[in-house]
């Protein structure tokens, strides 16, 4: 049995965070374990408020999981604040050698903010240095390589700054682009990949980045080379969009369990 250890926030809406890193990882075969970091308060519509959990209990979960369960790789999501960016470097270090795939959270779909400023110097400094793979989304790239991003080349560039601060991997998404395609772009040490596929319509996308980071660290633990980990969780995710359950009024949930017998989510 394969097993991966997401760390990152609860969504109350079971859209995004550890409800969706769970639900994906049991979509791919491999059994998951959690270190929650915050408690949200959300649903399609947005996040009503939230509190991040000490660090000391994030990193009693963390180490409660490693210490008996293991992982064969391991998820980070929304870390909320410095402390706990730091608390979880640390607790990671001594574990470098574990496939990580860091999806640095910042902004929630709605546009609440999900990551304290003053930690985006320490996700910088002190995590990225361990990942294998980061995920940043185009906002989240502007932030990290500290630059605009208007076009593929841009992307690009980002990606590449990005991955000299630490990470074997940028993939920087790019669903907040234009177009009629929705290109993401794998930055590596030798080479960029494209990664296209169509944009798809409709308003149900809440939880795609969780939901994507989750796929590739389930890849990874599976075993999969790096590009291939990351195509297949990318179609994994276009399979989850095109099967959307048309749940609640603003940014709904997509269907996780989408390959399964009867399709995932029934009315």
């Amino acid at each position: 049995m394969h097993t991966a250890l997401t760390i990152a926030g609860s969504d109350s809406g079971g859209g995004a965070g550890i409800q969706a890193d769970l639900k994906t990882f049991a979509a791919h075969g491999v059994y998951g374990t959690s270190a929650i970091t915050a408690i949200t308060a959300q649903n399609t519509l947005g996040v009503l408020g939230w509190e991040a959990v000490s660090t000391a209990l994030v990193v009693q979960q963390i180490e409660a999981v490693l210490g008996d369960i293991g992982a064969d790789a391991v998820k980070i999501g929304m870390l909320a604040n410095a402390e706990i960016v730091s608390a979880v470097a640390r607790t990671l270090a001594s574990r470098a050698s574990l496939p990580i795939v860091v999806d640095p959270v910042m902004i929630a779909k709605g546009g609440d903010r999900l990551l304290e400023t003053a930690a985006v110097a320490a996700l910088k400094a002190e995590l990225l240095p361990l990942a294998h793979t980061a995920t940043p989304n185009i906002p989240e790239a502007e932030a990290l390589a500290e630059m605009p991003i208007r076009s593929l080349a841009d992307m690009r560039l980002a990606g590449d700054r990005i991955r000299r601060l630490g990470p074997r991997i940028v993939l920087v998404k790019g669903g907040h682009a234009e177009g009629s395609e929705s290109i993401d772009l794998a930055v590596m040490d030798a080479e960029t990949i494209e990664i296209r596929g169509p944009r798809l319509p409709g308003r149900h996308t809440h939880g795609t980045g969780c939901t994507l980071s989750s796929a590739i660290a389930s890849n990874l633990a599976k075993g999969m080379p790096a590009e291939a980990a990351i195509r297949a969780a990318r179609e994994y995710l276009e399979g989850a969009i095109r099967h959307a359950p048309q749940i609640g009024g603003g940014h709904g949930p997509l269907n996780h369990a989408w390959r399964h017998e009867g399709g995932g989510y029934t009315g």
